[in-house]
């Protein structure tokens, strides 16, 4: 089973959000497989369909000056900010395949984003960063330690149509994280935002190349696929011809 990884680089919010929608077709038509885009976008803000306009807490005229897009979106979970040095992840991927956990016709949700954490648990881990799941807190979380409480250093927002996955992640690794600050970070008023940069130790100290080449080999791992690195979409509808 092969999953095929497109590495778009930076690219602003709306030219991604157009390439998934492209993808997320192709794949409800079987024109492609499963398939993983990685990229990063400039700093914006996004709600999904449970946010509240209140969790923004800086102006639109702020934003307008900042260049900063507001998008609303279809994706589970409130308000989340993407910007530079921080690895975005969007799976499209047919929840009724052969995939790790399925019991029924399809793998449900909740265990998709199970999977999801799992990826980032373990991308985390190759930096020397403890992390864990938060009961009812989706996402990735460090491991508290004495008076220091745990902080969120990836989020997970998904949205799922006639069985494929569309939306992600957000991996923290060198964000500035002071950009946070425009907003309550998934609702959450009691728990602070890190990053791969500010939790790893002098041995593993991140950069994006490194996050983008752990994170693709661990969800080859938890998903079971064989990653394929493609340079285009094209390449990957070529290579779904030339498998059949």
């Amino acid at each position: 089973m092969f999953l095929h990884l497109l590495h778009l680089g930076r690219i602003p919010y709306a030219e991604g959000l157009a390439l998934q929608q492209k993808v997320v077709a192709a794949r409800k038509q079987n024109l492609i497989g499963d398939t993983l885009l990685l990229l990063e976008h400039p700093p914006v803000l996004t709600l999904g369909r449970n946010a509240s306009r209140s969790n923004i807490l800086a102006s639109d005229e702020f934003l307008a000056q900042r260049g900063i897009e507001l998008h609303e979106i279809n994706r589970g979970g409130d308000v989340t900010y993407h910007g530079p040095g921080q690895l975005v992840g969007y799976p499209i991927i047919d929840l009724r395949g052969d995939l790790p956990g399925k019991k029924g016709p399809h793998l449900g949700p909740v265990d998709y984003v199970r999977l999801l954490e799992e990826v980032l648990i373990r991308t985390c881990g190759d930096f020397g960063v403890m992390t864990q799941r938060i009961a009812k807190r989706t996402g990735v979380w460090t491991v508290p330690g004495g008076s220091i409480q745990e902080k969120k250093i990836a989020a997970i927002g998904v949205h799922v149509s006639q069985g494929v996955t569309s939306h992600g992640f957000a991996l923290n690794v060198t964000t500035d994280l002071r950009d946070f600050e425009w907003i309550i970070p998934c609702g959450i008023t009691d728990r602070a935002v890190t990053s791969l940069e500010l939790e790893a130790d002098g041995g593993h100290q991140p950069t994006m190349e490194n996050a983008i080449n752990s994170a693709a080999r661990n969800f080859g791992r938890i998903f079971e696929r064989q990653v394929l690195w493609s340079e285009s979409l094209d390449e990957i509808l070529h290579q779904k011809t030339v498998s059949e």
